[in-house]
């Protein structure tokens, strides 16, 4: 029981401090207010070209043969 009060802990607060940062969001000038949607806009550009990347990538069939010699 104890493994899961532990592994909670980095799933909890987190989500509190989401929770606490969109209810102060709300209230906020309209400035902030655009300032988030570009971080969050900016955020999703990022985890877009870092899955493209991902996925365009060749697998490797052996980590102890240096990636140079597949594309030789």
């Amino acid at each position: 029981m104890a493994e899961h009060s532990e592994h909670s802990e980095h799933i909890v607060s987190p989500l509190v401090y989401m929770a606490i940062f969109s209810a102060l969001a709300r209230y906020a000038e309209r400035r902030t207010r655009l300032v988030i949607v570009c971080a969050i806009f900016w955020l999703a550009i990022m985890l877009a070209l870092t899955l493209s990347d991902y996925q365009t990538r060749q697998p490797r069939t052996s980590r102890f043969i240096p990636p140079a010699i597949y594309h030789a």
